[in-house]
Formats: structure tokens, sequence, C-alpha cells
């Protein structure tokens, strides 16, 4: 009997879902009986705006706006997590949404097993070394980091709002030298993310330039999310570089959030939702920006990486 590639991705993905929430729940538990740690924060419930973020930012999500801006924006503007624990906490707080994402558009979305095999495995080895990067990074850096992602990420919006992305083709694999352009744009795109920009605009550009049917960047963009993301957390698990009730109420309110959108909202106008999420972003990253300067010009520069 030969085996279904799309049943064994999604076998695969259990095994990296379920990994995932072992080695949080085992941090969780440490957390709890271990002396207070200032780098996870206070061990408490998820207030119910981080579940509100979390449930928001994950419904958009699965619609095809995106969650690392948004929530990023929020986060910094609302004081909710230190500058230097947001990639962080993005990552591990939407990691088991993202995971109910990939499970969703994998199963219906045809695309060719080869090229989401490749691509997925390049950005899982694209997220392993940028996490080791990232969860070492000053504080002032992340800062330059996510202030440049921000502003990327409202560029992203706006194109999309002005139909200025690519229109893409039909194909939903590739061969040859696209798809070796694919996996090399996917290993890119995986140690982005790391850093808390988004990957849904930039793959779905990269997948309508290779001529791809616009389409196929859900279940490629939701399924390198949902494997990189067990590669990247653990990394920023073991540095304790994430804020642990933030993530939680990303995770909480992010869960509810996947399935309304997935099955029974399934699409929106979002036209008007993106115009605001870029005056938002916008203003998040000058922020940002403004703090990595501040930070800057204070004794020592930022120079040291707190946790490395």
């Amino acid at each position: 009997m030969t085996l279904d590639p799309r049943r064994a991705l999604l076998g695969g993905l259990g095994v990296f879902a379920l990994g995932f929430v072992a080695v949080w729940a085992s941090d969780i538990r440490a957390a709890r009986r271990g002396p207070a740690d200032p780098h996870l924060g206070p061990v408490r419930r998820p207030s119910a705006l981080e579940a509100l973020v979390g449930l928001l930012s994950n419904f958009f999500d699965t619609l095809g706006i995106g969650s690392f801006a948004p929530t990023t924006s929020v986060f910094k503007l609302l004081k909710m997590v230190p500058d230097e624990d947001i990639p962080g906490t993005l990552n591990v707080g939407d990691a088991i949404p993202t995971f109910l994402e990939a499970f969703a558009f994998i199963a219906v979305v045809e695309v060719a097993p080869k090229t989401l095999i490749l691509m997925f495995a390049a950005a899982i080895l694209g997220a392993w070394l940028g996490a080791g990067v990232v969860a070492r990074l000053p504080r002032r850096r992340i800062q330059l980091g996510m202030g440049v992602a921000l502003l990327a990420a409202a560029v992203f919006f706006l194109m999309g709002n002005l139909g200025l992305f690519p229109a893409g083709g039909t194909a939903l694999g590739l061969s040859g030298a696209r798809l070796a352009i694919a996996v090399a744009g996917n290993f890119v795109l995986g140690a982005l993310m790391t850093l808390g920009i988004g990957a849904y605009a930039p793959c779905m550009i990269l997948v309508s330039l290779l001529g791809m049917n616009p389409k196929a960047a859900f279940p490629i963009m939701m399924g390198s999310c949902a494997f990189l993301m067990p590669v990247a957390c653990a990394r920023f698990i073991r540095l304790r570089r994430y804020r642990l009730a933030p993530a939680l109420g990303l995770t909480l309110g992010g869960i509810p959030g996947v399935l309304v959108a997935a099955y029974i909202v399934k699409s929106l106008p979002l036209q008007a939702v993106r115009w605001l999420v870029i005056a938002v972003v916008v203003y998040a990253a000058v922020v940002m920006l403004r703090s990595a300067a501040v930070e800057g010009r204070a004794p020592g520069g930022g120079a040291k990486a707190r946790g490395a």
C-alpha cells in the first residue's frame, strides 16, 4: 500500500506539534516549581487582553493578513512584552495556532509533495540557524531588526491593497531551477521568521513570481511556519528569551481564532483591515526604531545580550 504524501506530512506535523507541546509544558512546570525567573516574567494566567490579541491576530492570520507584524505592534505600543523578548514570544505563543492552520490548509489545498517537503526542510534549517542568532542578539539590534521588519510588512500590506502583488500562474509544484530558487527563498524566510518577520506576504510573492497558483502560498507558508516554529522555539525556550504569560495568551486566544476563521468565517473583505494595520504597523516601526536610537545613545550602546 502506497503512503499518501500529504498524510505523511500531516503525520510528521503531528509529531512536531507533540514535541513542541512536551518541551513547552516541561518549561512551564519548571518555571512554576523553581524560583521566579525575571526572563520569563511572572508565572500567571494570561490576561484577557493577551488572549484577545491572540484571538484577533490568529483569526486574521488564517484569512491571509498575517499575525507577526500586528502582534509586534500591539506588544510594543502597549508595552506588554520587552522588545528583546518579542521574537521569542511570537514564535512560542503562535506555534500551536499555526499547527492548526497548517493542518487545515495542507489537507485541502493541493501542492506537489516534493515542493512542499523541500521548502519545509529549507524553512526548518533557516529557523534553526536564525533562532541561534536572534536568541543571543542584544536588545538594540533586535529593536533595529524589528523596526525594519515592521516597515517591510507595511510595504507588503500596501502592495496587497493596491493590487501590486504578481498575478502568479497555475502551477501547484516546481522543478529544476525554479524549485531551487523556492527552496533558497524559503530558507531565508525561515531565518527571518525568528526575528518576528511574518512569512505570508513574502511567500505569496515568491511562489507567484515562480509561476505557482497564489493559493499554494497558504499550505507552503503555514506548513513552513508550523514545521520551523518548534525548532526555533526550542532555542528561545532553552535560553528563556520569551515571556510566558503573553505567549500563553497568544496560544489560548489563537486556537479559537484559527478554528473560527478556517471553518466558519472562511473569507472576509479585508482591504479596510489592511489599511488600519498599515497605519498601526508604521507607527510601531517608528517607535521601535526610535527606541533603538535611544538605546544606542545610552552608556554601553545596548551591546550586551541578555541571557547570552
